[in-house]
């Protein structure tokens, strides 16, 4: 996968592009991230990147001239075309039969789609991606209209810049690329995971998710300063186990994210520990 990132801040991405997974699948090829400087594609001596809005309005906003030569720049597929393969999947196609190339050009907006795991893993199978980082009060609507193919959010609330939300969004994608963690399984192992995307390997004893927060988790010592781990997760018995983390998953998505249970792929045995807890209280 190749990763391009647009600001106007190159020098913020040094360090969260340097450490962990992150490093290790750029080190391995699985990644490769280029940063481009939108200054570097200003006209004018005071490499200015942004102007007063049309109509009026506190603060600035960011021209579209450099963000359009900047992108236009990295040979991509025309927008129409990767909205298209958006649309259409990883199996889209042109007329005539052509495979539309697997890219997509990101505005980070805080009025773009809001970042969830499911768009992480779409965004993880695409062959490359560009996430330009807003800055100021907003970026020029032409950039969204005629440059971009989406727009997409980390949160709701509002950040200084892009920037951050680019870092969050390239963590969540590389990391889900086939390699880039030790264990491919433990992607699979995570809250927010799907329940789609675990039925086809079936349920084991570390009890995937399956759209619920994750289980607790403990390590040695067994006891420490009096608190100790849950006598089930000790005895050996891995159907238990199972049970036990997958009751507690349910407990805490109901406690802190009951709004994720309405997707959740809950099964016979969930609605059984569901009415246990709900007994209980």
């Amino acid at each position: 996968m190749k990763i391009d990132l647009v600001t106007i801040f190159p020098e913020f991405f040094r360090g969260p592009l340097d450490f962990g997974i992150l490093r290790r699948a750029r080190e391995a090829g699985l990644v490769e991230i280029s940063i481009h400087d939108l200054r570097e594609f200003t006209r004018d001596k005071h490499r200015t990147v942004d102007d007063r809005p049309f109509g009026g309005g506190e603060g600035m906003v960011l021209k579209p001239e450099p963000i359009f030569e900047c992108v236009e720049k990295l040979d991509l597929a025309p927008q129409a075309e990767r909205i298209v393969r958006r649309i259409g999947g990883l199996h889209a196609s042109l007329e005539g039969g052509q495979r539309v190339r697997n890219q997509s050009v990101i505005l980070l907006s805080a009025q773009g789609t809001r970042l969830n795991q499911a768009l992480a893993q779409e965004l993880a199978e695409l062959d490359r991606i560009v996430l330009i980082c807003g800055r100021y009060e907003g970026v020029d609507e032409r950039v969204s209209q005629y440059l971009a193919d989406r727009e997409i959010s980390i949160g709701d609330y509002v950040l200084s810049g892009g920037e951050l939300g680019a870092a969050v969004i390239v963590d969540t994608v590389v990391r889900l690329i086939p390699g880039a963690v030790g264990n491919d399984a433990s992607t699979k192992q995570e809250s927010f995971t799907s329940h789609a995307d675990i039925a086809s390997d079936g349920p084991s004893s570390t009890c995937v998710s399956g759209g619920l927060l994750d289980y607790p988790h403990y390590t040695r010592p067994a006891d420490f300063r009096g608190m100790a781990v849950p006598e089930v997760l000790v005895n050996g018995n891995h159907d238990e186990i199972r049970r036990w983390r997958r009751q507690q998953a349910l407990e805490k998505t109901l406690r802190n994210r009951p709004d994720l249970m309405e997707e959740a792929g809950l099964s016979e045995e969930d609605r059984e520990l569901l009415a246990r807890i709900e007994a209980r209280d």
